[in-house]
């Protein structure tokens, strides 16, 4: 890509081959410092593998192995035929713990969204979907599929479903600048007051890797969400798919009055439970136990 620039005469890796710490961390470690300095910066082209052996004075072993766990955390990027790259940082969002959107989230970190639109219409919804809002079977729903840019980079495939009779005017509403919130809010005076949503990781098919410009199989957030007016009506269900090499997610917990006691008190009613949390199996069934009080 034009105007990416080679890291190489920036290095400022010091490897101490008298510490405990194996060699590969040392590496990695020293890497993720040149890229929190600015010393390299997203979009710059790393030394190839004989290159990183030689200023390091290390092993094309521990470079591979450094590297991959750089890769893993999403720092570099490896680009078939074009070498290695300083990532580009992730976007961190709070949509799993308040109502908000992805347009909303990126405008607050100051990356103004763009949406391509691949598909906005009247369709009749499905057995899954009408339970999910609430719908008669084979009633009309809008869907609506945007593949979302930040910086011309696509980074969320979202798929959206929401009841027409609540909102008749969006099947021809342009949203690739606009948030879909705020046309409910101010187009058809509906504010979501509540929702729920989940959280996975799944791999890209072909035709999602081709869309977020990955590869297939690679790591995708999942997300779930179905959100509420408040009334109790649903209004809104969608299912995301965020790039896992550009998406981090932030959450805030808060643990109440008295968690430990009301805690250990359970525990005790329950017999045979593992020590400090985790998986009890028995007559069919399992159940997850443990949270915060660890």
């Amino acid at each position: 890509m034009a105007g990416r620039r080679s890291a190489s005469d920036k290095v400022r890796v010091v490897i101490d081959r008298s510490s405990a710490m194996p060699l590969h961390v040392q590496l990695k470690q020293s890497m993720q410092d040149q890229i929190a300095h600015g010393r390299w910066r997203p979009g710059d082209l790393l030394p190839a593998e004989p290159e990183l052996c030689r200023l390091f004075a290390v092993s094309r072993t521990t470079v591979r192995q450094a590297m991959t766990e750089l890769a893993y955390d999403g720092m570099i990027v490896r680009e078939r035929g074009r070498g290695t790259f300083v990532a580009p940082p992730k976007l961190t969002e709070s949509a799993v713990q308040r109502l908000s959107g992805f347009y909303e989230d990126m405008l607050t970190l100051g990356h103004p969204p763009v949406s391509q639109i691949l598909r906005q219409e009247s369709v009749r919804a499905s057995k899954h979907i009408a339970a999910l809002l609430k719908v008669p079977v084979g009633g009309r729903v809008v869907e609506i599929e945007r593949l979302r840019f930040v910086h011309d980079d696509p980074v969320v495939l979202t798929t959206t479903y929401l009841p027409e009779v609540l909102c008749p005017g969006l099947r021809d509403a342009d949203l690739s600048r606009r948030s879909l919130y705020e046309y409910l809010e101010s187009e058809c005076g509906l504010t979501l007051a509540r929702g729920r949503r989940t959280i996975e990781a799944v791999a890209a098919d072909a035709r999602q890797a081709k869309l977020l410009r990955t590869e297939t199989r690679a790591p995708l957030i999942l997300i779930h969400s179905l959100s509420y007016l408040a009334d109790g009506r649903p209004i809104e269900y969608y299912h995301a798919l965020h790039r896992g090499d550009r998406s981090r997610f932030e959450v805030e917990l808060v643990r109440g009055p008295g968690r430990g006691r009301s805690a250990k008190a359970s525990v005790k009613r329950q017999a045979g439970l593992p020590p400090g949390g985790g998986t009890l199996v028995g007559r069919g069934r399992k159940r997850t136990i443990g949270g915060l009080d660890n």
